[in-house]
């Protein structure tokens, strides 16, 4: 029986579990998918335990991508841009990791039938969850892309270091304190509805559709956007792109999305 797991912090809120049981029923592979909480300053000794133990593959949730990034010996062209891993494996005994965050997410917006190409879109945050998801939303078509930060250094960081692998999107920062103007697309890719925080949206900020990366728990981001009569929708459909991209990774077969229903 193949061994996976995700590992983050928290964790109790992951359906990922139930996910990849679905498509390992679905595609008749015998596997086991565990949740596992790694402690904040332990993230390495997490991963070198389970590889250690016979493990095959784990996804990487908050707050760990860039740090599973750090860890590994080999990178898929997709991590190396996004510099954020999310999905690890062990290969020849070195540590591979790709990042299928941005598939995931593209593929759920286009399932939404919001338009991407030509678009202004604006994404709130810019830690690992955000590195993953520039260059596919660039690559789909978005005229710009600017991405808020409470500390606006970190953005302009992450900007620089995407903007080698970007050619046809501008990519724009600013502070969250400033936020202000129209864009096509709101995305939150900040831990603020997880940990309970709000991000208040200024007046001055308007947009046409709002996507909340995270799932499962009331997110106050999409509060504001549905107050306002705009169309929205949380990380479901992004957890569930990216975890098919990943069990493609490990596992060589794509499960059929149209017949699972989460």
């Amino acid at each position: 029986m193949k061994q996976f797991a995700v590992v983050g912090n928290p964790i109790a809120h992951s359906r990922s579990p139930e996910i990849h049981v679905a498509f390992a029923k679905q595609t008749h592979i015998d596997l086991s998918y565990d949740r596992i909480l790694a402690p904040l300053d332990g993230f390495e000794t997490t991963i070198k335990d389970f590889f250690a133990n016979r493990g095959d593959g784990l996804n990487i949730t908050v707050p760990f991508k860039e740090e599973a990034f750090a860890l590994c010996d080999v990178l898929t062209e997709r991590a190396k841009a996004a510099r954020a891993v999310n999905t690890l494996w062990m290969q020849n005994g070195q540590l591979h990791g790709d990042n299928t965050d941005g598939a995931g997410l593209v593929n759920a917006i286009h399932a939404l039938s919001w338009s991407l190409n030509n678009r202004r879109i604006l994404i709130l945050g810019a830690g690992g969850a955000t590195r993953g998801v520039v260059l596919p939303l660039a690559s789909a078509g978005a005229k710009e892309i600017v991405i808020a930060n409470r500390t606006v250094a970190r953005a302009e960081s992450l900007v620089d270091d995407l903007s080698a692998f970007i050619k046809n999107t501008e990519l724009q920062t600013i502070a969250l304190d400033q936020l202000t103007g129209h864009f096509d697309m709101i995305i939150n890719a900040t831990s603020a509805s997880l940990s309970g925080e709000g991000i208040t949206l200024p007046e001055t900020l308007t947009f046409d559709h709002a996507y909340e990366m995270a799932y499962g728990k009331p997110s106050s981001f999409i509060d504001q956007a549905k107050e306002r009569g705009v169309p929205t929708a949380d990380g479901l459909g992004m957890l569930i792109g990216q975890a098919a991209e990943a069990f493609y990774v490990w596992n060589g077969l794509r499960p059929n999305l149209s017949t699972l229903h989460f």
